[in-house]
């Protein structure tokens, strides 16, 4: 894990110093922790849950979605990490979908992406979904969304099965939106700021058109009739793409969103304020997470977001925003609790 923390903070530096020619080296180093590295990330913070003496989120099965702002809190609780065998356990089905290289020329190629479909799934319920998103070194796995005892669906089963949330769909595809492993193919980099007319054209219509969300999907159908059932969120660059994306481009198409230590070249606040100025469409809720010995992401997402209360009325500490900082770094600790909580404000104003 202090692999890949090191070579997360040295991406983002060749980013922001435009060297180029490392950056895939980097993001190679990023991505080679063992699967046994990160079953052991696991244990460990199981292991911090039970020991921690902060009760911030209350562990009462009696909340509803819609007090579950109260659950917020500075830990996941033990219960919510344990893996359900059980009726309560939701099942993960990997998907192909066809997409667009928007970084470069805009051929058509495949994409691969991972769903998370709650207990006791049917075609007969209509579910809310979150996209979920990963940083720079990251693709569709990095949620560990390809495994059974993905944490993430851990804590979706447990929320739901405790009663603290009326569960949904979570999506973590692959943030770039370019075939940049084809030849001649489109920057990685730069795939990552195009993602929204992956979101639009692609992804979103599949999920549609294949699951049994909100929308009422058939061609050119309008994406904004369902912004109140979709979310988004993600981790470092997956947060910038939150901010910079969900909210700077497909305010239309989401009405939650969560940003994880959000990466440098995110949106400052008062960009953000400019973009939305004249905005038709509330912003249900915007949660915020970051570490204060984050050295990657604290400086860019404090400027992304800490002050959006004070320069954009559109948000209202308490009401449709929270920033959330406390200690931690650039690591799995801090988004595994952004995740916990986020799941748990996201869809609670319906």
């Amino acid at each position: 894990m202090k692999n890949k923390v090191l070579a997360g903070i040295l991406v983002m530096g060749l980013l922001l110093t435009g060297c180029g020619n490392d950056i895939e080296k980097a993001i190679a180093q990023e991505t080679s922790y063992s699967e046994e590295a990160d079953s052991a990330i696991s244990d460990e913070i199981l292991l911090e849950d039970a020991s921690s003496e902060n009760t911030d989120a209350s562990s009462s099965s009696t909340t509803t979605p819609q007090e579950a702002h109260a659950e917020v809190g500075n830990m996941v609780l033990p219960r919510y990490t344990a893996l359900r065998t059980d009726e309560g356990a939701g099942t993960i089905e990997r998907i192909t979908y066809t997409a667009h290289d928007y970084a470069g020329d805009g051929h058509e190629f495949t994409k691969e992406a991972n769903i998370y479909l709650p207990a006791g799934y049917s075609e007969d319920k209509k579910y809310n979904v979150m996209i979920l998103l990963h940083g720079i070194g990251g693709d569709e796995d990095e949620w560990g969304m390809n495994k059974s005892t993905s944490r993430v669906k851990a804590i979706m089963d447990n929320l739901a099965y405790y009663g603290d949330i009326e569960s949904f769909i979570v999506v973590t595809p692959n943030g770039r939106a370019g075939d940049y492993k084809a030849e001649n193919g489109s920057s990685a980099i730069d795939s990552f700021y195009v993602f929204g007319q992956e979101l639009r054209n692609d992804l979103i219509p599949y999920i549609d058109s294949h699951y049994s969300t909100y929308a009422d999907y058939k061609e050119g159908y309008d994406l904004s009739e369902a912004r109140a059932h979709r979310a988004i969120a993600g981790l470092s660059m997956g947060g910038m793409q939150t901010i910079n994306i969900g909210i700077g481009e497909c305010v239309d198409m989401f009405g939650y969103f969560g940003a994880f230590s959000a990466a440098p070249t995110s949106n400052i606040a008062s960009k953000t304020a400019s973009i939305l100025e004249g905005n038709e469409y509330p912003i249900y809720y915007f949660y915020n997470i970051c570490g204060l010995q984050d050295r990657t992401a604290y400086s860019s997402h404090s400027a992304a977001a800490k002050t959006l209360p004070s320069v954009c009325n559109q948000f209202v500490d308490g009401e449709n925003y929270m920033w959330q900082e406390l200690d931690g770094q650039h690591d799995f600790r801090i988004w595994y609790l952004g995740f916990y909580n986020f799941a748990q404000l996201a869809f609670s104003k319906e």
